[in-house]
């Protein structure tokens, strides 16, 4: 089994299996909050999360949407 390295915001993270987008966003709390997410320099619908797994080498930008005023 080979690790999957992927850097997600500049920070290196590694996994022991592939996992979806929709998982990755569970384990970092972010499920169901407004986000927009990049990888590999193009933008994932959201409809798309629970279909793409991530991959080694992957580089993921994910930005939360803060409200306010």
């Amino acid at each position: 089994m080979s690790v999957i390295a992927v850097i997600i915001n500049g920070e290196l993270r590694q996994f022991d299996h592939p996992i979806t987008l929709v998982t990755l966003l569970e384990q970092m709390q972010l499920n169901g909050k407004r986000i927009a997410l990049e990888r590999n320099g193009e933008i994932v619908p959201r409809g798309q999360f629970d279909q793409q797994l991530l991959e080694n080498g992957d580089r993921l930008e994910i930005v939360v949407a803060v409200g306010g005023g």
